[in-house]
C-alpha cells in the first residue's frame, strides 16, 4: 500500500512537471522509481517512457487546444530524432546500471542548470529560423539522449525550440510535448528486453495521476510565473542530480 501511495504521489510531481514547463518530467519519474519504488535503472527508465509518453500525449493535446503546437516544424525535429532514439533504447540495455544512473545525475544537473538560467528572448520578427539541417542535428541528438536514458527530453527541448528554431516560449513548450511523444514511442518500440522488470500495479496509478497533474500543470503555468516554476523545479532537480551521482560513484 505505501508503494502504491508513492506511485500516486510521484505520478502527480512528474504530470505537473511536463504540464506546466513541457519538460522536466521523466528526469523526476527515473530516480522516483529507482528509489522510491524500487526499480532497477533500466526497467526505470523503460517505465519512465510510458509514464512519459501518456503524459505528454495528453498535454500535448491541451496546448493543440490553445494553438500552441507548431506541427511542421515540431515534426522535421521529431523525425530527425527517430532513428536515434530507436538505436539508444536498444543499446542502453547493454550498458552497466552505475553508468546509466551516473549519466541520468548528469543530464538532471543539466536541466537544472538551464532552468535556473534567465530564459532567452525569443527570435524577433526580423530574424529567421535555423536551417533544417541544424534543425535536425539538433532533433537527432535529442533522440538519442531519450532512447539512452529514459528521458522525454523537454528540457532541452524547449531551449532548442526557442533558440535553433526561433519559436516564442508558448509555442515551443506545446511542440516540444510533440517531440517527446514521438522519440519516447520510438525509443520503447526497441525496449523489449527491459520491460520485464517493470511493476504494471505501480506504473499504471503512476501514469493515472500523471495525466491528471498534467492538466493542473497547464491551469498551475497560467497562474503563477514561469520563473518561479523554473526555479523551484530545478532547486529540486538538483537535490536529485547529486542524491544519483553519490549513489552511482559509491
Amino acid at each position: 500500500m505505501t508503494a502504491l501511495i508513492l506511485a500516486l504521489v510521484a505520478g502527480a510531481v512528474v504530470g505537473l512537471a511536463l504540464g506546466a514547463l513541457g519538460g522536466g518530467g521523466s528526469v523526476l519519474a527515473v530516480p522516483a522509481l529507482i528509489y522510491l519504488l524500487g526499480f532497477t535503472a533500466a526497467a526505470a527508465t523503460t517505465a519512465s517512457l510510458v509514464i512519459v509518453t501518456a503524459t505528454s500525449l495528453t498535454a500535448l493535446y491541451t496546448h493543440a487546444r490553445t494553438g500552441t503546437v507548431r506541427w511542421k516544424a515540431g515534426a522535421l525535429f521529431a523525425a530527425a530524432g527517430l532513428v536515434p532514439a530507436a538505436a539508444a533504447g536498444a543499446a542502453s540495455a547493454r550498458l552497466p546500471q552505475a553508468l546509466l544512473t551516473a549519466a541520468f545525475a548528469a543530464i538532471a544537473a543539466l536541466a537544472a542548470v538551464r532552468m535556473l538560467r534567465p530564459a532567452r528572448p525569443a527570435a524577433g520578427p526580423g530574424q529567421h529560423p535555423a536551417r533544417p539541417g541544424r534543425v535536425a542535428a539538433t532533433g537527432a541528438g535529442l533522440g538519442a539522449l531519450t532512447g539512452l536514458l529514459g528521458v522525454g527530453g523537454g528540457f532541452l527541448a524547449v531551449p532548442a525550440l526557442v533558440t535553433v528554431v526561433a519559436f516564442e516560449m508558448q509555442a515551443a513548450v506545446g511542440t516540444s510535448l510533440l517531440v517527446i511523444s514521438v522519440n519516447s514511442l520510438a525509443s520503447l518500440a526497441t525496449r523489449g528486453a527491459t520491460t520485464a522488470g517493470v511493476d504494471w500495479a505501480l506504473i499504471v496509478p503512476f501514469t493515472g495521476t500523471a495525466i491528471l497533474g498534467a492538466w493542473d500543470g497547464k491551469r498551475l503555468a497560467a497562474k503563477v510565473t514561469g520563473s518561479r516554476l523554473r526555479r523551484t523545479f530545478a532547486v529540486l532537480l538538483l537535490a536529485v542530480a547529486a542524491f544519483m551521482l553519490a549513489d552511482a560513484l559509491t
